[in-house]
């Protein structure tokens, strides 16, 4: 299987097929509204605005799994990002990441890259804490919080897999290496 064989739903309930998205580079990440991390989305949209031309896909997943932080409907989830962050990238339906329920496409992707490298002693200590109040890490390869991003490559490789802390902006040079 490759990550183009999997289908996703947008926010209106239409399936749409990541094949759409073949020989782009996709950042696919799991958000919330009301995260400490939800700022990253300022950082999210300037590389999308920067890179979407030359090739860049972002594919936003809302999930509420991790303390309860995107509790609104998928349409007012869109519109609080619309009017905080100036969103213009592809929200999709919220859906679940880890679990009995997790979405297929984020077993898929779990499953090629299965650990954040996590840089940096500070981020470490964050993460180790983060990890204990998710009630959803139960296995190796979880995703531990809001704001995983995963970089896909244009062939459909998942190359990377960045921990929550890590800032979108901080990942510029690798989108640009993949572009």
């Amino acid at each position: 299987m490759s990550i183009y064989d999997y289908k996703v739903k947008k926010r209106n309930g239409e399936e749409v097929s990541i094949e759409n998205y073949k020989g782009k580079v996709l950042l696919i990440v799991n958000t919330a509204t009301g995260c400490g991390f939800t700022p990253q989305y300022e950082g999210l949209e300037k590389l999308y605005k920067e890179y979407h031309d030359k090739g860049l896909e972002i594919l936003d997943f809302p999930c509420n799994q991790f303390g309860n932080q995107a509790p609104g409907s998928d349409d007012e989830i869109h519109e609080f990002c619309q009017f905080k962050y100036n969103t213009s990238f592809d929200q999709f339906a919220k859906i679940d990441v880890n679990g009995e329920n997790e979405e297929a496409l984020y077993t898929f992707i779990k499953n090629k890259a299965k650990e954040d490298i996590i840089e940096g002693m500070k981020n470490k200590i964050a993460m180790k804490a983060v990890e204990k109040m998710s009630s959803t890490c139960k296995k190796d390869g979880d995703i531990k919080w809001n704001f995983t991003k995963f970089l896909v490559d244009k062939e459909g490789n998942v190359v990377e897999r960045y921990y929550p802390t890590y800032k979108p902006e901080d990942m510029e040079a690798k989108i640009k290496e993949l572009i």
